[in-house]
This record gives structure tokens, C-alpha cells and sequence, in this order.
């Protein structure tokens, strides 16, 4: 018999986590971790991990203090859970005794920590009699303060020096729910209205999104199964509409649009919901391009997905050239650390570099596939600008062909757009993105 959530012990929940936090230290995303959990208890363990990644730099700076060594890796994980979680009552999801009992609890079930389970009492109890001057002298820690590696710290404020700390801060909040309305099916205000009939409440974001009040799980939204909408944030939304805008086909056909990078497929369909196109999507991972292909039919649209490395397209392409080429090129995903807290934990600052040259990679492979009077649209969900501003000047400056279009350039993690053209109104709600035009123009 499944257990349900009613039924579920708290200090199972906080073992989950603890598996999440050791599994995100050993290099591995969150993501994957969270199959491994049993999917009885995955709500509560994504939700606990979730907040614990968002307070890690916090919960390691007080066990620090609390202790002069660590513990093993195991206990170490669970206490660090159970800090992150009471280290303020704010926003905390249960009382902190509770959270304290129960963390003892999770160790005392586990073999691996069980001999552990008095020093951690003895550390989350000795953190309540001494909350306030603990919390105190871990304010001098900027990775206590911000809950990101220094590194990134110092990323961000060099890359950003007059929004350095609201992006930091952007980056521990929740994110929405955002959906964007397929308008091959349904429209905005249509599928706003089935909302608020069973009294879901949505704002308007952008001009094809709604934001939900309240997160609901997905699958049981009203027009799921018959493709009326897809998950997408705010800014991934403008992707299609920025490509599409202004562009027109070649001797007045179809336009010809290849979607490189495409999986799992979100830009891929919002660019046949809005167009008559002809459009290839691509991606070097065969389980990916499956993803692809289940999610453009479930919204009833068809695309040529094929399965390939953007960076050769020697193995993959007709010979036929492109009226657009969206490029959403792999990067650090440091746009998009509020929805995947692992993201700044997993990250290492050589990888910026080595991201950096493999985007460069795509953009020399891709730009002779693009016809003359053609764009490429090229995107990160990063905010760095070795990632975003730096790349598409190194590009410029290189293929003479190019011409920079106007683009909304970095846009920040609900903070707007630090661009001068901004094309839609975003209300302040979005992931961290860059977005860069270039049309093709004749030597």
C-alpha cells in the first residue's frame, strides 16, 4: 500500500532532501536526483530541497559555527537540511521544533546517521537557544548572505553593477507558474476565463502568457490533454515572436525556420503556433527529440524533428537554406537559478569559458545556413555576459555579414530589461535571459 501525503512522516521528507543536497554535491542536478525518490514522498522532498538550495550558503555558514569539524557526509547533508529550513521563521514551512524533532527523527531511521543523531540534536538545539547571534556572525559572509558560491558573487557584480544584488536576490525566490496559450487552439482571454471558472486566478503576462496565482499541477488544468497551453516562462516566450517579426520567406514560400538546441520543444511549437512554417528541430539527444515529438503532439502540431549536433551539420542537413535559425544555445543557466536552485551549487567557474567556446562553435557552424536577408536568433537563459553581450560582439566583429539588429539584449530575472528595445511587457516577471538579432547582408 502507497502511503498518501497526509501519511507521510516529516522526517521521511527531510531524508529526501538530505539525499537531494548530498546528490547536488556530488555533482549531480536535482532533477535527476528527484526520480530516484520515491514518488510517494517527491512533492515534499522537491519542495524541501527546493528551500534548502535557495538557504544553503546560510545553513553551511552556521554549521561552521555549530561545529569545529564536519560530520560525516551523510549527517553533514541532513543538518544543513534542517538549517536551511529554521534558520529564520520567516517563510520557514514548519515551526522550528518541529523541524528540530523531526530532523533527529530522519537520523535515527538511517543507518548512516543514526550515530549521529545525538550531535545533531545537540547542534539544531544549541542554533535555537543562539539563533540570533549565530545568524549575527554569519552576516559577514557574503555566501551566507547572497546563498551563492563567491565566484558567482563576483560574476554577477562585475557583469552587473547597478542590479548585482537584485538579481541575487531574484535568484532566491520562487518562481511562478507561466503558461503560454496555444492560439492554434484557444485564446488568451478564452483560456483566461476557463481559469477563473474553477476559480483559478491568472494575470496576463506578455502577449501569448498567463500567469497563475497559485501553482496548480500541470496535468490538471483545464485544455491539458487537447494542447490549449505549454509551461513556459515570461521570457523564453519572446524567442518565437522576436525570430518571426518582420521576417518573410524567400521567393514568397513557406518560411523555412530551423530550431537548433530544440529540446524539449517549447520554441519549437510556439513558432508554429504563430506561423505557416516549415520547421526543423534539432537536438543531439535521441531521448530529448522524443520529448520533441510528444509535446508537439499534444498540442497538434508537426515539425521535421531530427537528431543531431548543430555544431556539424555535415550529419543532418539538407543543403537547403534557412529564412531563421533560432540558436538557443547550451550555457550556464544562470538566467533560470530561482526556478533550478541546484544550478548555482553545480556550476563551476571554468565552466563559463568552456560554454562560451562551444556557443561560439554553433554560431560559426549555423551562420552558413542562413540565407542572405535571413536571422539568427541567438539566446541564453544565462546572465552572464560572456554568455550573452560579449558573444554577440565577438560574432559581429568577426562575420562581416552580420548585422547586429535591435534586441532586447540581457534581460534580468524579474527585474526587466537592461536593452534599449524591449518588445513586450513583461510586468517584471521573468527568468534571466539574452537575446540578440542578426540578419545576413551581402559583402
Amino acid at each position: 500500500m502507497q502511503d498518501t501525503p497526509s501519511q507521510i512522516p516529516l522526517w521521511r521528507q527531510l531524508q529526501g532532501a538530505a539525499f537531494l543536497l548530498m546528490a547536488v554535491r556530488a555533482g549531480r542536478s536535482m532533477t535527476a536526483a528527484l526520480e530516484d525518490v520515491d514518488a510517494a514522498i517527491r512533492p515534499g522532498v522537491q519542495a524541501l530541497g527546493f528551500h534548502a538550495l535557495r538557504q544553503l550558503g546560510r545553513a553551511e555558514a552556521l554549521r561552521q559555527l555549530l561545529a569545529s569539524r564536519p560530520p560525516p557526509p551523510e549527517a553533514d547533508a541532513l543538518l544543513c537540511v534542517a538549517l536551511a529550513l529554521i534558520w529564520t521563521e520567516e517563510g520557514a514551512p514548519y515551526t522550528s521544533h518541529t523541524l528540530v524533532d523531526q530532523a533527529v527523527e530522519a537520523a535515527k531511521h538511517s543507518e548512516d546517521t543514526r550515530h549521529q543523531a545525538s550531535f545533531i540534536n545537540g547542534c539544531l538545539r544549541r542554533f535555537l537557544r543562539e539563533r540570533d547571534a549565530l545568524v549575527a556572525q554569519t552576516e559577514k559572509y557574503p555566501q551566507a548572505v547572497w546563498n551563492h558560491p563567491q565566484w558567482w558573487i563576483d560574476r554577477v557584480r562585475k557583469d552587473h553593477p547597478a542590479q548585482w544584488q537584485a538579481i541575487l536576490r531574484a535568484n532566491n525566490t520562487r518562481a511562478p507558474l507561466i503558461l503560454r496559450v496555444n492560439e492554434r487552439k484557444t485564446t488568451l482571454a478564452h483560456y483566461q476565463q476557463a481559469l477563473a471558472a474553477i476559480n483559478i486566478g491568472a494575470t496576463l503576462v506578455g502577449s501569448h502568457g498567463l500567469v497563475l496565482v497559485n501553482a496548480q499541477p500541470v496535468p490538471s488544468l483545464p485544455g491539458y490533454a487537447e494542447g490549449h497551453f505549454s509551461v513556459q516562462d515570461a521570457a523564453a516566450q519572446l524567442a518565437a515572436p522576436l525570430l518571426l517579426d518582420g521576417l518573410s520567406a524567400s521567393k514568397g514560400g513557406r518560411l523555412r525556420l530551423l530550431d537548433a538546441c530544440a529540446a524539449p520543444g517549447g520554441k519549437t511549437a510556439h513558432l508554429l503556433e504563430l506561423a505557416d512554417a516549415d520547421v526543423t528541430a534539432l537536438d543531439i539527444d535521441a531521448r530529448r527529440c522524443e520529448r520533441i515529438v510528444q509535446n508537439l503532439q499534444r498540442l497538434g502540431l508537426q515539425a521535421d524533428v531530427r537528431v543531431g549536433d548543430a555544431a556539424r551539420p555535415d550529419g543532418w542537413w539538407d543543403g537547403q537554406l534557412y529564412d531563421g535559425i533560432l540558436l538557443d544555445a547550451p550555457c550556464t543557466a544562470s538566467g533560470i537559478v530561482r526556478r533550478h536552485p541546484d544550478v548555482r551549487w553545480l556550476r563551476r567557474p571554468t565552466d563559463i569559458a568552456q560554454l562560451a567556446a562551444l556557443q561560439r562553435q554553433l554560431f560559426d557552424a549555423l551562420w552558413p545556413l542562413l540565407r542572405p536577408g535571413g536571422r539568427l536568433l541567438y539566446c541564453t537563459c544565462s546572465v552572464f555576459r560572456a554568455e550573452g553581450e560579449q558573444q554577440a560582439q565577438t560574432f559581429v566583429t568577426h562575420h562581416k555579414d552580420a548585422h547586429l539588429m535591435p534586441s532586447p539584449g540581457h534581460l534580468l530575472p524579474q527585474s526587466g530589461v537592461t536593452g534599449t528595445v524591449f518588445p513586450d511587457n513583461l510586468n517584471g516577471e521573468n527568468d534571466g535571459f539574452y537575446y540578440a538579432i542578426f540578419e545576413k547582408h551581402g559583402i
